[in-house]
């Protein structure tokens, strides 16, 4: 290798070096003004970040209220268009919780990762509630049986009077009321008839 080469080997190295020594002291530096902000300054930071949280929070209330409105101009089940508005504002809060947090300078990325293991954990624990919210939603789209129905599934059948996102209500021929687990309606097969007297004659004729 010749001199040449050398020296400006070690001109990068040292150039290297004074940047990732510089970036320190800015980063440390950054964190002594935020431990040495006066009042006014950390009153500014504060109303910044909750007016931050204000706008997302109104923001989330109106796109609920406008997917609520869009889900009932589709024909989309009430109880369904309720939970797609719920869903849209949680999402919008908790954007906006993060990013008032942001504003205050605390590191969100751990706080991100924390909240992503803790869903992990709560989305195993609570499968067969989620199993049987998803089942109650597309149950709820595509309307494989009405209110007024007999149905059929397992060893369980009545008059369908109610399906909310976690069961689908049946109504027994002794007045007992069914609480079946969506899930277990959109797995299995199931028997439909239109009406419990239809079911009746039919089973009179046979």
């Amino acid at each position: 290798m010749t001199d040449g080469m050398k020296h400006i080997l070690l001109f990068a190295n040292g150039a290297a070096t004074n940047s990732s020594a510089s970036g320190d002291n800015a980063t440390t530096a950054e964190q002594v003004n935020l431990f040495e902000m006066e009042w006014s300054e950390i009153a500014q930071v504060l109303g910044l970040s909750v007016l931050t949280f204000i706008g997302f929070y109104i923001v989330a209330k109106i796109l609920q209220k406008l997917a609520e409105r869009i889900g009932r101009t589709q024909h989309i089940d009430d109880d369904l268009a309720l939970f797609l508005g719920r869903v849209v504002k949680v999402s919008v809060i908790i954007l906006g919780l993060v990013t008032s947090l942001s504003a205050l300078g605390i590191d969100v990325s751990a706080l991100v990762a924390g909240l992503g293991l803790t869903g992990f954990a709560l989305g195993f624990a609570l499968k067969d509630v989620i199993s049987n919210v998803l089942a109650g939603v597309l149950i709820l789209i595509y309307k494989p049986f009405e209110k007024s129905n007999f149905i059929k599934i397992k060893g369980y059948e009545g008059v369908v009077i109610s399906t909310d996102l976690r069961y689908t209500v049946l109504k027994s021929d002794d007045d007992t009321k069914l609480f079946v687990p969506n899930s277990l309606l959109f797995v299995d097969a199931i028997s439909v008839s239109k009406d419990a007297t239809a079911n009746d004659a039919s089973e009179e004729s046979a």
